[in-house]
């Protein structure tokens, strides 16, 4: 089958779809393993009249975490609560949530390696038992008072699995770790996002696109409406192979998906730290970063692509990284 056909074919699949977030598992693009299992869970779950198990979502940013709990919320035909662990502060915050729950609710907690202490704690109760117990007053004149819940089921997301506490962790029965997309998946998203937009777009754009998007799909729809915009003022519409590789030159990604702050990342190692090892915060203070962005955003997708590795002495650049900023690598010298 010619690549226009598959092309066409992709294009009339997603004509009637209203948003670039999936509504339904059968919907969703990538991640097959987890879709394959979730949607054994979920059948499960429906065909026994209970709420589908407490799911945690790890991985990188940007790979469908929150799409899949709001379709974890309408393949079980109940409501989503959304919120996020900074914004949960005390656990009358959390008792506030959780009571304002119907049967069968999903809560989505972003960040959920965020949460306070004292909030987990509640948490406790509340997953395995559907009920919390509220502390009012102080010392002596303190009482407890315990609220029961209706059955739901809590989501959490997090780009930190490893800052999760191990009772929190042990209370989820269903976790899923979340891989970056391979770029075959990231065409179909794009194809389907172009006509979302009603934007035509060339096969070797939407593949040049694809390459460029560091696999992750959030990247992927962020760079599509950046290059729409220069398809619309300096072409007619559409979204050539010219104007796709105009616009993400101008904005700074290069072929093999790295912008200008992964390339600052590896330069501060390769040329400042002698290819390393270097400590994280000392290349934060290089490159004007924070350790966590760097963590979560960058080192992540250059981790998987084989640019650095993490060693107990700290980061050291690989031979790929010397490739990619064009300077010499001497094999064994570090």
């Amino acid at each position: 089958m010619s690549e226009s056909k598959i092309l066409n074919e992709l294009i009339e699949k997603y004509d009637d779809e209203q948003s670039l977030r999936p509504d339904k598992l059968d919907q969703f693009i990538g991640q097959n393993e987890v879709k394959e299992v979730l949607d054994v869970y979920l059948k499960a779950a429906l065909g026994r009249n209970e709420v589908i198990d407490h799911t945690l979502l790890y991985g990188p940013p940007g790979l469908g975490k929150t799409t899949l709990a709001q379709i974890i919320a309408n393949e079980m035909g109940t409501n989503i609560r959304v919120t996020s662990g900074p914004a949960i502060e005390r656990s009358g915050d959390l008792a506030a949530i959780l009571s304002t729950l119907e049967p069968g609710d999903v809560l989505f907690i972003d960040e959920i390696h965020r949460l306070p202490k004292v909030v987990e704690e509640v948490l406790y109760a509340a997953m395995e038992d559907f009920v919390i117990d509220i502390v009012l007053g102080r010392d002596s004149e303190s009482r407890s008072i315990r609220i029961d819940l209706p059955p739901f089921t809590l989501v959490g997301a997090t780009t930190r699995f490893g800052d999760l506490s191990g009772p929190l962790r042990d209370r989820f029965g269903v976790v899923f770790r979340l891989d970056y997309y391979e770029v075959k998946d990231l065409a179909e998203i794009v194809v389907r996002t172009s006509s979302v937009y009603q934007t035509e777009i060339t096969e070797v754009a939407v593949n040049n696109l694809a390459k460029r998007s560091r696999g992750t799909p959030r990247i992927a729809n962020r760079l599509f409406r950046r290059i729409r915009d220069f398809a619309q003022i300096i072409g007619d519409g559409v979204i050539t192979t010219e104007i796709c590789n105009l616009a993400l030159d101008k904005l700074g990604i290069n072929e093999n998906g790295l912008d200008q702050k992964d390339l600052n990342y590896l330069e501060a190692i390769i040329k400042h730290f002698g290819g390393g090892p270097v400590g994280l915060d000392t290349i934060a203070a290089a490159i004007s970063e924070e350790p966590g962005t760097i963590e979560d955003v960058y080192e992540p997708y250059l981790l998987q692509e084989g640019y650095i590795k993490r060693t107990a002495r700290g980061r050291i650049a690989t031979e790929k990284a010397y490739e990619e900023l064009g300077i010499k690598y001497y094999k064994g010298i570090f």
